[in-house]
């Protein structure tokens, strides 16, 4: 279940508080707004986006986060904000564990470490296009995906917390990833810290058949062509041309994952209390971070995130033998190299300079995206010279992007940027809006073959669901979080 699923119906009217503007990309929620309050709200958006945030309680949450304790900065969201659990979808929090700073599995959200990985192929557009049918096809049948979908990997539950300990280290040993699978993904697909042995066994019952799965709601697999370079040169660094085709893969870590915040948010229940902390929604539930109950609930969410990262693994095994299938040729002669895989919803301890202060700070991205700049040591070692690779998944109708670490991200906001396009329109909404259409007739008609488990993933992921994604890049581009390097566009898609 997603994060919006799982919270749907429950949507207020809209925001109408205050909104500052700060500069062209950014509103101010003075401290003011509410007592109690530690710090600003702000929201990265421009006048375009202004409408979106009136139109839900999303802001209201950015003003509600600023009571976490221990808050550095400001309580920030990014372009594609909506309204989650807790946090909304795009917020960001720092806080400082040495100032009695929290950890919030709101600010995490159900689906622990949802993210995306881009594979780059040697393929052109023209060598896929006659294909294009057959492929998708074969993707539908061949990669499990929908509610409640197995996939062809099952590990005994010893094996599943081994697997959560080591991440995709685990899968390598396996022979089913390349040390430059490793490379190139974020913190080499192992989050440290991870405590397998806290993760409940009802989480591990559900995730026992699911690595290597894609799951329903936003999430997807699929084929896209590079149309415009933003920046030749960064692009040539990775590894990026016009008409090139690319996979994009989009999921997290499935029923275990949503189990481990389940399980935290009973947990946490009364260490608010406890801990003398006042909050304005129950469902920033919390605990300091070097606390206990903190303490539990990061190595279970780290477990929970190398899991993740193992699925999305798993599922680029899969991508490359229904190529291998359709092409009749092995993946490594078809270019079938990962990009680069970069989590969404993750809390991680990490070091940043806050008002001229080096301090040790616990990171809340929920819906959001890391984007370290050039010379950061956690780029890996082939993007270093030009930043951190940012994959931004847009709507199957119209585009997605690859951005790159951008040079005000550090100052602005610990290193994050937007993760996608943001919804608009709630599933339901969206679900009444396709009365009477044929979401996949429509898509045909633009090009975009689409296939789906169900009427209802196509109707539910519509594009006029989701914000422009151009849009919402445009500000963090212009914002200096992440900078433009290409454009792609869908040809082919499967879903939930």
């Amino acid at each position: 279940m997603t994060e919006f699923a799982a919270t749907a119906g429950k949507v207020e009217a809209g925001y109408d508080g205050p909104l500052e503007p700060v500069d062209e990309c950014s509103w101010r929620i003075p401290r003011s707004y509410k007592a109690g309050m530690l710090v600003d709200g702000l929201i990265f958006a421009d006048e375009r986006l202004l409408p979106h945030l009136r139109s839900d309680r999303a802001a209201e949450q950015v003003a509600n986060v600023a009571f976490l304790p221990g808050i550095q900065l400001a309580s920030l969201a990014m372009p594609d904000i909506h309204w989650g659990y807790g946090f909304c979808i795009g917020g960001v929090c720092a806080t400082d564990p040495a100032a009695g700073g929290v950890v919030s599995p709101g600010g995490v959200g159900y689906d622990i470490n949802c993210g995306v990985r881009l594979v780059r192929t040697d393929l052109s557009v023209d060598d896929v296009r006659p294909v294009l049918l057959q492929l998708v096809n074969q993707m539908i049948r061949d990669i499990p995906v929908g509610v409640g979908q197995g996939g062809p990997y099952r590990f005994a539950a010893a094996e599943l917390r081994e697997l959560m300990l080591e991440g995709v280290r685990f899968l390598q040993a396996r022979g089913l990833a390349t040390a430059d699978d490793l490379a190139c993904t974020e913190a080499e697909g192992r989050i440290e810290g991870a405590r397998p042995d806290l993760v409940s066994d009802r989480a591990i019952e559900r995730g026992l058949d699911q690595c290597g799965t894609v799951g329903a709601g936003n999430h997807f697999v699929e084929v896209q062509v590079v149309d415009r370079l933003e920046d030749p040169l960064v692009a040539a660094a990775f590894g990026l041309h016009v008409g090139q085709v690319c996979v994009l893969i989009h999921s997290g870590s499935r029923g275990l994952g949503y189990q481990v915040c389940d399980d935290a948010l009973r947990s946490l229940r009364d260490s608010p209390a406890k801990y003398g902390v006042a909050l304005p929604d129950r469902q920033l539930v919390c605990a300091p971070v070097e606390s206990p109950e903190g303490e539990v609930y990061l190595g279970a969410m780290r477990a929970a995130a190398n899991y993740a990262f193992c699925n999305r693994q798993l599922l680029l095994v899969e991508c490359r033998k229904v190529f291998e299938r359709v092409f009749e040729r092995r993946w490594e002669s078809l270019g079938m190299t990962l990009l680069y895989d970069v989590a969404h919803n993750m809390a991680k301890i990490e070091s940043h300079d806050v008002a001229g202060v080096r301090k040790l700070v616990c990171v809340h991205r929920k819906g959001a995206t890391r984007a370290f700049p050039a010379g950061h040591a956690e780029v890996p070692a082939r993007y270093r010279a030009v930043g951190q690779p940012v994959i931004i998944p847009g709507d199957m109708g119209r585009a997605s992007w690859v951005l790159v670490g951008g040079p005000r991200a550090m100052e602005r906001s610990f290193g994050t940027t937007c993760h996608g396009a943001g919804r608009c329109m709630s599933r339901t909404a969206a679900t009444r809006a396709a009365r009477g259409r044929s979401i996949r007739d429509e898509l045909s008609r633009i090009g975009v073959v689409a296939r789906s488990r169900s009427r209802e993933g196509l109707a539910e992921e519509q594009p006029a669901a989701y914000k422009d994604v151009d849009v919402v890049v445009d500000v963090v581009h212009r914002a200096g979080l992440s900078t433009k390097v290409a454009r792609l566009r869908p040809l082919g898609v499967i879903k939930g």
